[in-house]
């Protein structure tokens, strides 16, 4: 009887782990290997329905609204959230990193237009004209803005999409082209863009409790997002204009997005920030044409009719640019921030080393 008390229990011993059959991966883990699968994936969904099936989308109600129509919407709810998240310390790296992210790019592209107007013979290159050359460089698509910082990079970077919206619009363009004052600056366009980020601010600074509520809403709403962005892309119109407007995206990403990185490097130099702080995903993240610059050539030949006859070889050029540079800019992004990281810099340091400083709550 003594040695019963030595008996093995009787429940069986359950298999080692090394035994186990491993968990297997779910399909929408799989796809985190695509660079940036978050918010590339459902724009490529977006893009191929809408060249598919464009009418698909357009059956009204709330598929309409959410898959086709709700760009404005999403994007104001996605600054009202990103908005809620910033801190009013953090109003002076935003703004400055913002302004030297807007002058980077405004400068490259209406210096590259500049260049061709005056130093080539036919005033044009590769069937590019200046016009179409600033309207597509110096307009930056801010829904893929937000949604690629949101993935790749830190709130100050998602925050500086308030002062970029200043490049939105045909104003900048008619300015280099010396054709202001034939046309007033679309300020209401741009207060529009940015109140639904300065309530979400002013929200998130009055109560710790609706920022940590809407702080999700960043992460939620990015494939949202992207399928919107991708329900507004023609594949078809690769075959219309896709040369020169290959020629143009390709010049949009390098040229400005290395302006950009070039014009963040020299912030975080000029400020003496650590080396593992100097974040320059921005900078890749505004090598886009934005949608919006479709229209700049109709509405500079309103205020310019010596335009006209440009009007629609520009839109075709500049719609294709839109189109290279939202399936491309993602992967060039994802680049920049695997090269970051193998630097030793990493965006998370950056925002650690404002918060530090008392800049950033």
């Amino acid at each position: 009887m003594a040695d019963s008390a030595q008996l093995p229990p009787i429940h069986s011993t359950p298999p080692s782990s090394a035994q186990a059959d491993p968990p297997k991966k779910e399909w929408i883990q799989r796809l985190s290997v695509i660079p940036g699968a978050l918010m590339i994936v459902p724009l490529l969904l977006g893009a191929l329905i809408n060249t598919l099936f464009p009418s698909a989308l357009l059956i009204g109600g709330f598929t309409t609204g959410l898959f086709k129509t709700g760009l404005p919407s999403i994007l104001g709810l996605f600054f009202f959230c990103m908005g809620a998240q910033l801190d009013f310390r953090t109003t002076r790296p935003t703004l400055e990193k913002g302004v030297s992210l807007l002058l980077g790019k405004v400068t490259a592209g209406v210096t590259a237009g500049m260049l061709v107007a005056f130093l080539s013979p036919s005033g044009t290159l590769l069937g590019l004209t200046p016009m179409v050359i600033i309207a597509g460089m110096t307009n930056s698509n801010g829904a893929l803005y937000a949604a690629l910082t949101g993935s790749f990079g830190n709130k100050v970077d998602r925050g500086c999409a308030a002062v970029l919206a200043l490049n939105d619009g045909p104003f900048i363009t008619m300015l280099a082209l010396g054709v202001a004052g034939l046309a007033s600056f679309p300020i209401t366009d741009l207060v529009a863009m940015i109140v639904p980020l300065v309530l979400g601010f002013a929200l998130g600074n009055l109560s710790p409790t609706a920022r940590a509520f809407l702080k999700p809403g960043e992460s939620l709403l990015i494939p949202f997002l992207g399928f919107l962005v991708g329900a507004s892309i023609d594949f078809r119109i690769l075959f219309t204009a896709g040369a020169q407007g290959l020629v143009l995206g390709l010049a949009t990403i390098v040229l400005s997005g290395c302006a950009g990185m070039l014009a963040l490097w020299l912030y975080h130099v000029v400020h003496r920030h650590p080396h593992r702080t100097r974040n320059i995903i921005g900078g890749a993240a505004e090598g886009t044409v934005a949608g919006n610059a479709i229209a700049t050539p109709a509405a500079i030949a309103l205020a310019d009719p010596t335009y006209a006859a440009l009007t629609d070889q520009a839109t075709a050029q500049i719609a294709a640019a839109v189109v290279f540079t939202t399936l491309l800019v993602p992967f060039t992004v994802s680049f920049v921030a695997t090269w970051q990281k193998r630097r030793g810099v990493d965006p998370a340091a950056e925002l650690e080393h404002y918060q530090s400083a008392g800049k950033v709550a």
